[in-house]
């Protein structure tokens, strides 16, 4: 095998992204030439970050044996469309709702992705010629069809004294932590932390202990604010509402939408705000809603409720039908992805409804840094977006209470009660978040922490 491969024979981890940057989530295990990647998701934000995507993979794709993913999210899984066409071959594990969400996130991806480079191309505002996708529409299909479900505790064996178990995570359908077991030796990867208080997830099952701990650390300097998710957004929107103004929500397609409606449908049940037409302007958001209807043992929604999520908004489908909302006028709400003005059509919708002071932009999830939605956090009113410089006049509002990711404090709560490892490793989170994890860790829980570089190898070996 080419690629820098590890020949010593013995075992390793790399660290090939989620290093210094809260996305690009790819761990690679290899073991008697053998290699198994988990997760195999996009870099986004920064440019530099970005660019990552369009370089060659740091291994050969062709020589990867497997994937196992801990969840749909992009950040996670997003890479996957370029890796079957650059060359793997191997099989994707994930749990069976992790794979229906794939279903929808990553042929939603590439045709965005086309889309987007058909229209930069026709406004002519790419520095390239022919603006080109990262992967297709075709591409996205292509890699689903390697993709086997595995159930929650059940054991996965991967053959060469190599074998994997999924546990729940909480935060998102499907999501896991996954606990490998390498030769006698265990590395567990906490995927995305999810929360005991989510109004939509059951909580993640705690952290029981292994040799290697590689844990994410998107909110590791903070604590969420004890603050009534529901009641801060009723208070958003009456004051938008008030004025006559377009509330327009980038969300995560998967997860947060599913939440933002529920708690407008029960805002509106209990009159807590006036009635005003809701568009969900995201197809995939539609569909996602739906599998919440067929997985109703990892989350606690009732199914009245879920009936009620599900119907509270009218589908916007088509181009068309996104262009003649950008026409309308308010008061009402548009529900868009992606969460953090990375793309899609809610970029439309900012565009159109941005400059006006009576309208609001609500920020419902983690920004990260180098995206227009971190831009917008921070304070500052300019966008650009298509090629041209926008004045943002609109409120901009960023919800305290909705995050689906564990904080500082919960996170150290679901590590605490495990023996401690030989070794913790702090990934997925900006720099200061990262840094921040790894000083509690240290100081209040004693155990032995790092945050590791990009692109290092560290040895799964026993130490001496």
């Amino acid at each position: 095998m080419a690629g820098n491969v590890n020949t010593s024979g013995n075992p390793s981890l790399r660290f090939l992204g989620a290093t210094g940057t809260v996305t690009g989530s790819r761990y690679l295990i290899e073991v008697d030439r053998r290699r198994i990647l988990v997760d195999c998701g996009l870099f986004q934000g920064y440019k530099q970050l970005r660019e990552r995507n369009w370089k060659p993979f740091p291994v050969p794709p062709k020589s990867i044996d497997c994937v196992l993913l801990t969840h749909a999210h992009l950040d996670h899984s997003g890479y996957l469309p370029a890796l079957v066409r650059n060359g793997f071959r191997g099989k994707i594990y994930c749990t069976p709702a992790t794979r229906e969400l794939c279903g929808l996130l990553l042929p939603d991806s590439g045709h965005l992705q086309e889309e987007e480079a058909r229209y930069a191309q026709r406004k002519g505002y790419s520095r390239h010629a022919t603006p080109m996708p990262l992967y297709t529409l075709e591409d996205a299909e292509a890699a689903l069809e390697h993709f086997e479900e595995i159930a929650f505790e059940r054991n996965l064996d991967l053959g060469g004294g190599i074998s994997a178990r999924f546990i729940p995570a909480g935060h998102l359908l499907g999501a896991a932590q996954i606990h490998l077991t390498v030769n006698g030796r265990t590395v567990h990867f906490s995927g995305d932390v999810g929360r005991n208080s989510d109004p939509l997830m059951r909580g993640p099952r705690p952290f029981t202990g292994a040799d290697i701990l590689v844990c994410e650390s998107t909110y590791g300097n903070r604590a969420h604010p004890h603050t009534d998710a529901e009641a801060e957004l009723a208070e958003v929107i009456n004051r938008v509402v008030r004025r006559g103004g377009v509330i327009v929500i980038p969300a995560f397609a998967v997860g947060r939408i599913q939440g933002l409606m529920l708690q407008i449908a029960h805002l509106r049940e209990r009159g807590e705000i006036p009635y005003v037409p809701v568009y969900l302007n995201s197809p995939m958001g539609t569909d996602a809603t739906q599998i919440y209807h067929d997985h109703h043992d990892e989350h606690h929604v009732s199914r009245e409720d879920c009936m009620a999520m599900f119907n509270l908004a009218e589908r916007v489908r088509t181009v068309e039908e996104s262009k003649e909302l950008n026409r309308r006028h308010g008061p009402m709400i548009i529900i868009s992805a992606s969460g953090m003005l990375a793309g899609g059509r809610v970029m439309h919708h900012v565009a159109s409804f941005g400059p006006d002071p009576r309208n609001a932009i609500v920020l419902s999830g983690f920004q990260a840094g180098g995206t227009r939605g971190a831009v917008l956090a921070r304070g500052e009113r300019h966008l650009r977006l298509f090629g041209r410089d926008v004045e943002i006049k609109a409120e901009v509002v960023q919800l305290e209470g909705m995050s689906g990711h564990a904080d500082a404090n919960e996170l150290i709560a679901w590590m605490g009660g495990a023996k401690p490892p030989e070794m913790t490793y702090i990934t997925h989170g900006e720099p200061d978040s990262a840094d921040a994890l790894r000083f509690r860790i240290d100081h209040e829980l004693g155990w032995h922490v790092r945050v590791p570089e990009h692109l290092e190898r560290i040895s799964l070996e026993r130490p001496i």
